[in-house]
């Protein structure tokens, strides 16, 4: 054993380097820039996933991921850059699964070669949702008139204030069928061979606690992520952050409600702060 006073060297370390593992932080909604404030977007995380990558000496990154879904091109463009410099740099890419890796969560753990997840996580939902309101009977009541204009008879679709369209179902569930099958083309390619059940299973939609994930072939293993990687590479492993937490309130609700009195538009932002609420609370969280 090397004493400890030759790291002090100003020639080098001649001790050999620790292991090191790059990890980032993917917690809460995904959403396009400006759709609310704290959401994951590729503007947002393009950064701190080329720093995480460009440590030396690295041995993988791991995705600490917490998330119930979002927007699926924000997903796809996220777990497309990371499987880009994974391969660039010839990194294996490990995702740990906390409370939540559901929908377009769920797309961004498998941008990673290996996936692990509590016995209590919740893993899957793959597939495509959409919900809105219908208040048209409601104007109706305060002699409320809808007047909407557009160049081009598709140009509007499902309009909350008009009565809802067949015709705009259909156009919508068409849409949401493509964004379903390259979900599933995405989850077929990462999990190759891996998967234990049929599509109409693990494609339906369902989650399932990440015990039953393994079952099914969705995760690899059960188990936390510094525990996993010190069993990886040694006790001596060390975990780099990349990039800044978020608190409770900016990690479920998007901001801070302290701020809202104080800003101007609030409303819009309180909306979107409750619709990403909404979707924590789908999987009971």
């Amino acid at each position: 054993m090397l004493p400890q006073w030759l790291d002090r060297l100003p020639l080098g370390r001649l001790r050999p380097p620790r292991p090191q593992v790059a990890v980032l932080r993917l917690a809460g909604v995904i959403a396009a820039m400006g759709a609310w404030r704290g959401g994951l977007n590729i503007a947002s995380l393009a950064a701190p996933i080329e720093r995480a990558f460009a440590l030396k000496p690295l041995a993988a990154v791991a995705l600490a991921i917490n998330s119930p879904g979002g927007a699926p091109t924000q997903s796809a463009l996220i777990a497309t850059r990371i499987r880009s410099l994974a391969e660039e740099k010839g990194v294996p890419v490990i995702a740990f699964v906390e409370d939540l890796a559901a929908s377009g969560g769920y797309w961004l753990a498998a941008a990673a070669d290996e996936i692990y997840a509590s016995e209590t996580s919740i893993v899957g939902s793959i597939g495509v949702i959409s919900a809105s309101f219908d208040f048209h009977e409601m104007i109706a009541r305060l002699g409320i008139r809808r007047r909407l204009y557009t160049a081009g008879e598709r140009k509007s679709l499902l309009d909350p204030f008009l009565e809802e369209n067949p015709a705009d179902v259909a156009r919508l569930k068409a849409v949401q069928g493509e964004l379903h099958e390259a979900f599933k083309a995405h989850v077929r390619a990462r999990r190759a061979g891996k998967l234990k059940a049929g599509e109409e299973v693990l494609f339906s939609g369902e989650f399932w606690t990440g015990k039953r994930a393994l079952e099914l072939g969705l995760v690899d293993g059960l188990g936390d992520l510094r525990g996993t990687l010190r069993q990886r590479f040694g006790e001596k492993v060390r975990l780099r952050p990349i990039g800044g937490g978020r608190g409770w309130l900016r990690l479920r609700l998007g901001r801070s409600l302290e701020s809202f009195p104080a800003q101007d538009g609030w409303a819009p932002e309180l909306l979107a702060a409750l619709e990403a609420r909404s979707l924590w609370a789908r999987f009971g969280l």
